[in-house]
């Protein structure tokens, strides 16, 4: 059932709290050639504020003969604020278990601290920490597991494709195996597709792979139709085996989701005259400093100045013409500003556009 972790941190006015069941039916197939039916259903709880968020899910299924199983997972998270170049430290907590009719409990929890760095499109994390695992009956096991992971979308939207790559390398009492993941998830109007693949590779207990699928559809704003299938790895910490699965159901969710947003038609930046010289203004909240470089300037930053309520402001010489340009903000974070037009670098990445008269 539901492992539930309790935080002494106090919720700031920003706080959120959202949650959903699904209702719906699966089919799981073990080794061997096992399979059952099963009806299913699954509430869950997300928990959001600046520095802490909780997300708390379970599911109950039934089991041939009017047996049932339980399963609960609680994933805790606790970050400090983001530095200038975008670090961040933090401490992860993973919280599972099962229960099913005849059987004993299992339990598993994995504790890492982290460090992460994260930008607009991109983000690295390293993290390290025990584990261990907990069978009825059996003496409990304890790991040192490790996580190295990156992150990686093609613009700073949040509906942008975002693709995701781990390594996680675990030193159990007899060996190490190291389970190497790779997944993305793309979200187009009103569906949300996932895929994910992982391969656990040792030569002590022997390498395998998995992989699964994963589509959301919102029929409502509140009424979402979910369909996944495909594998799951060995369970080392609650002795839980290899198994496939198809799944569909029904999600009912307590917010709605927002509607698609407009794609917005930006405009080239045009720079206020000035005398002889032309004027750039740029809202960046929370900024310590921010420069500007350009082609104009064989991309050399200048400085800018902060003219007051967030605004830095800056003075340009320029002739007539088309130029591209990007800002730097607090020394190390290149960012495009919001609502200009941009376009291709060549190198990935994309520029703005500046336009003089």
């Amino acid at each position: 059932m539901l492992l539930v972790a309790a935080s002494t941190h106090a919720a700031p006015a920003a706080a959120q709290v959202d949650g959903s069941v699904g209702v719906g039916a699966g089919t799981v197939r073990y080794p061997g050639g096992t399979s059952f039916g099963s009806a299913i259903i699954s509430p869950s709880v997300r928990y959001t504020s600046d520095p802490f968020v909780a997300d708390l899910s379970s599911s109950i299924a039934s089991l041939p003969g009017g047996d049932w199983a339980g399963l609960g997972l609680a994933d805790l998270s606790v970050v400090t604020a983001a530095s200038a170049g975008g670090r961040q430290l933090g401490v992860e907590g993973t919280f599972a278990g099962t229960t099913r009719t005849g059987a004993g409990p299992t339990a598993a929890a994995h504790l890492m601290g982290e460090v992460r760095w994260s930008a607009a499109t991109w983000g690295a994390e390293l993290a390290a920490g025990p584990s261990t695992g907990l069978i009825s009956g059996a003496l409990p096991v304890t790991a040192l597991h490790t996580r190295a992971r990156v992150w990686w979308r093609p613009n700073a939207a949040v509906t942008a494709p975002t693709v995701q790559l781990s390594l996680e390398p675990t030193h159990f009492p007899d060996g190490w195996f190291t389970d190497a993941g790779a997944g993305a998830t793309v979200e187009r109007g009103r569906a949300v597709v996932s895929v994910w693949t992982v391969a656990r590779l040792s030569s002590t207990y022997g390498s395998t792979a998995a992989g699964s699928a994963y589509l959301q559809v919102f029929v409502k704003p509140r009424v979402s139709l979910e369909v996944a299938g495909g594998s799951s790895l060995s369970d080392p910490y609650q002795g839980l085996p290899r198994a496939g699965f198809v799944t569909f159901g029904v999600r009912f969710h307590k917010s709605p989701r927002p509607p698609p947003a407009a794609v917005p038609r930006w405009a080239p930046l045009v720079p206020e005259p000035r005398g002889d010289s032309l004027v750039v203004r740029f809202r960046m909240p929370r900024a310590r400093s921010v420069a500007i470089a350009g082609d104009w300037n064989a991309w050399q930053p200048v400085r800018l100045r902060l003219s007051g309520d967030d605004v830095w402001e800056g003075t340009l010489r320029l002739r007539r013409g088309l130029y591209h340009f990007n800002l730097q903000v607090d020394g190390s974070d290149w960012v495009v500003p919001n609502g200009v037009a941009t376009v291709p670098d060549g190198l990935g990445g994309m520029v703005a556009v500046l336009v003089v008269p």
